[in-house]
């Protein structure tokens, strides 16, 4: 490692308080807040990402921003937004990945409604928490609890059910043109314009309250003021300060419609930082932070009204076996027969936790251990012969071979590994196309597809070849080589095979890359539409940072051993590989790089940081390493701050392609990143821009932004966060770490920064020891999910 030879000092920007650490704690500035304390949920697209939430809130300690696009993410941003907030509530670039989403939402929607009896379990609860789960099964039943309905005896309990094969949701057409606007009608938009203004909101939030709220906005406004919290980036105490205006004396913190308002915004900000639900004391806890005087009765009135659903999940106890864990996750059933009733009643009693989460997460959880479990208990499909697969493997070298004897006999398989290790599903992907399979690759974002086409073009090649910066268009299909395709393109049918007439994949088997990233309903989507007797093969590395959106899948996944794990033992080469590894246990040591394959600048304060990076951009790394300006990219915890995406995007930009900025702040040649739908990002370049609206050049694809979403969904792409670059690899990487950074970092986000450099990684160092501190004693913070528990029912238990 070489360091050049300024002495660092300890960066004189402000620090972030981390406050307590739980969901929602965390206080967003008033409108006037500098930007240096801006957090990063306050930029377009905040909506999904678990690091947009602050530093101390219940999340990761990265602050980055999202990935995703949702336009006026806060109020205090709506304000300045005009006009161009009322066409944040058109249908959107996205409405074709979206469209996928929401069928099979309202597939599992069916499904559940179709569910006869109580929810599992739940004989030996007591107080608050059976109160909680007889309202739950009082408002499944169609009534609003009451006194009578919590001192009620348990109904009966049912067993898990057996996983069956479900009707799948026809495809819908992604080319589809909607026949008008689906935004609310103008006099709606006029009408919550008018309530806004009276309750002192700022009025740009009229088209989104007008959204979600439907025609009756208005009223509903009215009627319960604290509906405005359904708007993004509103917080308690602005919806405080509008119901106030509107109910004067009547407003107070007891309100249940405040309770209630809280409760549901909790929970969203627990998915925004990664849970699909919350314990409930630390539910309970939050809201009484948050002035709710009865925690327990908010709770409860959410659950009446149908806003959360409540859960319990029987918690395993050291030593005891995988039966008695799977038996007591249900709570036993009648089906069980007299010896397992036998068993329940003389058994001791198990700890449970009780959950409270959004109904929309909960379903993606029961529909991906649905499909999960069909996965394993099903036997894959017979393409080629058990001798064929074997001489396929014997020609395979090491892991390969043990991945493809894996697959050959099994319908669900974990793969995991570093960079070197995508050798090996190329591999499999090869041989199962050799053998007649249909067989593809999918990607959660086209910066994986792109590098993995790359790589299956390149047979001869034993590791993957270093991916240029640009982003190069994805191998079509042929009859010789299998096709890496998105995940979002297989699945509205952009990209990849298609449908079969029941509404199934055409395909025999899916290698999906990067499988960190896929949170639970982009995987309860992957799950439910492939066909009967597929194969599905989930591959990455499990020490980068998990999914944008809530749920931990693939982790929970390896947890839970439900399938065969196939761990690579290709390591990453040279000093950038011993260094990414090392790091990927908790060590940051020192290596040796002959040919500056790893550079430390120290920096004094973020003003040195932006300095030096745009130095290393422009000038020394084309000189030294010989990697230009356009293959190299600059890696940021957050987008506020001095030395946030914002600030070293502008500075890159004066440097590299000054301009004007006349069409909207960009100018052609400008590098940029597009988000056309939540979760979606999209490296390119701006072309130029006309009646239209903005013109880029995106992964080999023209992609033409209308005026009225540039602001929200496009942003200068020179500087990311390492939830941005997740799934791309740079010849060069520049990852910078001013002094207010420290909150952000962990072993995760180091790990997955500077595992983005492909031959060279230079560090803008201005953290002193946090950076070898975060290595070795900040991991990833634990989300709380139901799907192992969900899992553990419906997959037979093996000796």
């Amino acid at each position: 490692m070489s360091t050049e030879p300024e002495p660092a000092s300890k960066d004189t920007t402000d620090a972030v308080d981390t406050g307590p650490d739980t969901p929602g704690t965390a206080e967003v500035p008033a409108p006037d807040t500098p930007d240096a304390a801006e957090p990063d949920a306050a930029e377009p697209g905040s909506a999904a990402e678990p690091d947009a939430v602050e530093p101390g809130s219940a999340t990761e300690p990265d602050t980055t921003e999202p990935d995703t696009t949702e336009p006026d993410t806060t109020a205090e941003s709506a304000a300045g937004s005009g006009d161009g907030g009322e066409a944040a509530a058109q249908v959107s670039e996205g409405e074709a990945e979206l469209a996928a989403q929401r069928v099979e939402r309202e597939r599992i929607e069916r499904r559940k409604a179709g569910k006869q009896g109580p929810i599992d379990a739940g004989g030996k609860l007591s107080g608050t928490a059976a109160d909680l789960l007889a309202a739950v099964r009082a408002v499944e039943s169609g009534e609003k609890p009451t006194a009578a309905v919590f001192g009620a005896p348990e109904p009966a309990r049912r067993p898990a059910p057996e996983p069956v094969r479900r009707p799948r949701p026809a495809h819908p057409e992604p080319a589809a043109t909607p026949a008008g606007p689906v935004g609310p009608a103008p006099e709606t938009v006029r009408s919550v314009r008018d309530v806004l203004a009276e309750g002192g909101a700022p009025e740009s939030l009229a088209p989104q309250t007008a959204a979600l709220l439907g025609e009756g906005a208005e009223e509903a406004l009215r009627a319960d003021p604290w509906q405005l919290l359904r708007v993004g980036g509103v917080r308690p105490e602005q919806a405080d300060g509008f119901a106030r205006a509107l109910l004067g004396a009547q407003c107070g913190p007891d309100d249940e419609r405040r309770g209630r308002a809280v409760t549901v915004w909790l929970l969203e900000q627990a998915a925004l930082a990664g849970h699909t639900a919350l314990e409930l004391p630390r539910l309970t806890a939050t809201l009484a932070q948050r002035g709710v005087p009865d925690p327990d009765a908010a709770v409860q009135g959410a659950l009446a009204e149908g806003e959360a659903l409540a859960f319990q999940d029987a918690l395993d106890e050291p030593g005891a076996r995988p039966e008695r864990a799977a038996s007591g996750a249900v709570g036993g059933s009648d089906g069980e027969g007299e010896e397992g009733e036998s068993a329940e009643g003389e058994g001791e009693e198990r700890p449970v936790r009780v959950l409270i989460g959004l109904e929309r997460y909960a379903l993606a959880e029961e529909s991906l251990a649905d499909g999960l479990a069909r996965l394993v208990n099903s036997p894959p499909k017979q393409d080629g012969s058990t001798p064929d697969w074997e001489r396929a493997a014997a020609s395979a070298q090491g892991s390969a071979a043990e991945l493809m004897r894996a697959v050959a006999g099994h319908g669900l398989v974990l793969h995991t590994g570093g960079e070197a290790s995508l050798a090996e599903p190329a591999a499999l992907l090869r041989a199962a196309h050799s053998l007649g399979l249909r067989a593809w690759a999918a990607a959660p974002g086209p910066l994986g597809r792109d590098r993995f086409a790359a790589l299956l073009d390149d047979p001869s090649s034993d590791s993957p070849s270093p991916v240029p910066g640009q982003a190069t268009p994805a191998a079509p299909a042929t009859a010789a080589v299998p096709a890496a395709v998105t995940v979002t393109g297989l699945l509205t049918g952009a990209e990849g095979p298609g449908r079969d007439a029941d509404g199934a994949l055409d395909l025999d088997l899916l290698v999906v890359l990067d499988a960190p990233q896929l949170d639970v309903e982009a995987g309860a989507l992957l799950a439910e539409s492939l066909p009967d007797g597929a194969r599905l093969v989930l591959t990455g590395d499990p020490a980068v940072l998990w999914s944008v959106g809530p749920g931990r899948v693939f982790a929970d996944l390896l947890a839970a051993r439900l399938c065969p794990q196939v761990a690579s033992r290709r390591p990453d080469p040279g000093p950038l590989g011993e260094l990414v590894s090392g790091i990927g246990i908790g060590e940051l040591g020192q290596v040796e790089a002959p040919g500056k394959e790893v550079v430390i600048v120290p920096v004094r304060d973020a003003g040195e940081a932006v300095h030096r990076t745009v130095q290393l951009v422009a000038d020394s790394v084309p000189r030294a390493i010989g990697v230009p300006a356009e293959e190299t990219q600059v890696i940021t915890p957050g987008h506020g701050g001095a030395a946030g995406t914002r600030a070293l995007n502008a500075a890159l930009k004066e440097r590299l392609n000054p301009g004007p900025g006349r069409f909207g702040g960009f100018d052609p040649g400008d590098r940029v990143v597009h988000s056309p739908a939540p979760g979606r990002v999209l490296p390119g370049r701006v072309v130029g821009a006309d009646a239209d609206g903005l013109h880029l050049s995106c992964a080999g694809e023209t992609v033409v932004v209308p005026q009225d979403r540039v602001e929200g969904s496009v942003r200068h792409g020179w500087a990311l966060t390492a939830h941005q670059a997740l799934g791309g690899r740079w010849p060069a990487v520049v990852v910078v770490l001013p002094g207010d950074a420290v909150p952000a970092l962990s072993r995760p986000w180091i790990y997955t920064a500077f595992g983005r450099a492909a031959r060279h990684l230079s560090v803008v160092h201005g953290v002193e020891q946090a950076l070898p501190r975060a290595v070795s004693e900040i991991p990833a913070k634990p989300r709380t999910t139901r799907l192992p528990v969900l899992l553990t029912p419906q997959v037979p238990a093996t000796d």
